[in-house]
C-alpha cells in the first residue's frame, strides 16, 4: 500500500519553515512528511525520531536522495530534548508529530496491530522493549483490562470482551490476533458486528498500553514546546479522541492569558503567554477520499511568541 502523509500540505504550511530551519519529525515512520520538510531546508537540518529500527533503514534511503543536512535517531520521541541537545542543538524552529500508526507498521502482518490477519499478538512498535499485547491479555486481572478498555478507547462493550478472554485463557493462551478478534466478536451483539468491526477498540487501548503512548505524549509535547525558538511552530496530528484531548488541553493552558492583565496594552511581558494557538485543521474532502486513514485526524498548531524570563533561567 502506498504511504499517504497525513494533511501534507496543511502540515508544511503550518510549520512555516524557512531554508534555515532547524526542524524536528518526532515520529519519521517512513518519511512521508520528512521526505517533503527535507526539501524545504537546504541550509537548515532534520533531526528524526523512530522506535522502529525496520522503518529506520528504509527512511534514511528515501531521506538520503534529497539531501544529507539530516540526523535519524532511533528512540522514543520522550527522550527528544536529550537527543536534541547531544546533537548541539538548544532550540529549534519547527517540530512535528504525527500520530498515527504508520502503515508500514499496519501492513506488516509479523506486528500484530492488524485484526484482520493472522499473527502474534505483539504491537510493539519498538521491538527492543519487552511487553506485548499478548502478555497483556493473558496476565492483565479483569480489574486492569477493564482499566485500559476505558482509559484508551472507551470501549462500551468492556465488560463482556473481558470476561470472555478472561473465560477463555482458562482453557488456553490466546496467541493470535485472530483468536483474539473472535472472541471480541462472541462478545458483542450481532448488529454491532455488522458495523466497524468490533475488535478495533480493543485493539486500539492494547496498542496504547504496550506502547505507553499517553504518558509519553504528555512528556514529549511539554519537551517540545521548551525546545522552541519564538516563531517557531509545534504541528500535531492526533487520531483518537483520549490524543487529541491531551494536546488541546496542554494548547490551551500554555497559551492561556491572566484574565485580570487580558487585553491591557501596557501589561509587562512576564504576563504573556509564551504560545499562541494558531489553528485546528481537519483533513479535506478529497484528503479523505483518497486516503480512507485520515478520516479520524486532527491537527493542531501552536507558535511560541515569546520566551520569558522565568523560562531563561530554567534554560
Amino acid at each position: 500500500m502506498r504511504h499517504y502523509p497525513v494533511m501534507l500540505n496543511e502540515v508544511i504550511e503550518n510549520l512555516s519553515l524557512k531554508e534555515n530551519s532547524i526542524v524536528i519529525d518526532a515520529t519519521l515512520g517512513a518519511a512521508g512528511h520528512s521526505s517533503f520538510i527535507l526539501k524545504q531546508i537546504k541550509k537548515g537540518f532534520l533531526i528524526a525520531f523512530d522506535q522502529d529500527k525496520d522503518e529506520i533503514e528504509k527512511s534514511i534511503e528515501t531521506l538520503s536522495q534529497i539531501g544529507n543536512n539530516f540526523s535519524v535517531i532511533n528512540s522514543n520521541f520522550a527522550e527528544m530534548k536529550d537527543k536534541v541537545k547531544e546533537l548541539g542543538y538548544e532550540k529549534v524552529d519547527a517540530i512535528l508529530f504525527d500520530l498515527g500508526t504508520s502503515s508500514m507498521q499496519m501492513d506488516d502482518i509479523t506486528r500484530g496491530f492488524n485484526y484482520h490477519e493472522e499473527a502474534i499478538l505483539d504491537m510493539r512498535m519498538d521491538r527492543r522493549t519487552k511487553l506485548t499485547a499478548k502478555d497483556i491479555v493473558n496476565n492483565y486481572s479483569k480489574e486492569e483490562l477493564l482499566r485500559i478498555l476505558k482509559e484508551y478507547s472507551d470501549e462500551k462493550f468492556r465488560l463482556p470482551i473481558v470476561n470472555n478472554i478472561l473465560k477463555y485463557r482458562e482453557k488456553k493462551e490466546i496467541e493470535t490476533t485472530i483468536e483474539l478478534a473472535e472472541i471480541i466478536k462472541s462478545s458483542v451483539p450481532q448488529k454491532v458486528r455488522n458495523k466497524k468491526h468490533p475488535a478495533r477498540k480493543t485493539f486500539q487501548a492494547l496498542r496504547v498500553e504496550v506502547n505507553n503512548e499517553l504518558e509519553v505524549l504528555k512528556k514529549a509535547l511539554n519537551d517540545a514546546l521548551s525546545l522552541l525558538n519564538v516563531g517557531g511552530r509545534l504541528c500535531v496530528i492526533t487520531f483518537q479522541t483520549k490524543e487529541d484531548m491531551i494536546v488541546k488541553k496542554l494548547f490551551n493552558e500554555v497559551s492561556k492569558e491572566d484574565l485580570i492583565t487580558k487585553g491591557d496594552p501596557f501589561i509587562s511581558a512576564s504576563f504573556i503567554p509564551e504560545f499562541k494557538k494558531i489553528k485546528r485543521i481537519m483533513p479535506s474532502k478529497k484528503e479523505l477520499e483518497e486516503n480512507n486513514r485520515s478520516r479520524s485526524a486532527i491537527l493542531r498548531v501552536i507558535e511560541r511568541v515569546h520566551i520569558s524570563e522565568k523560562t531563561k533561567e530554567e534554560i
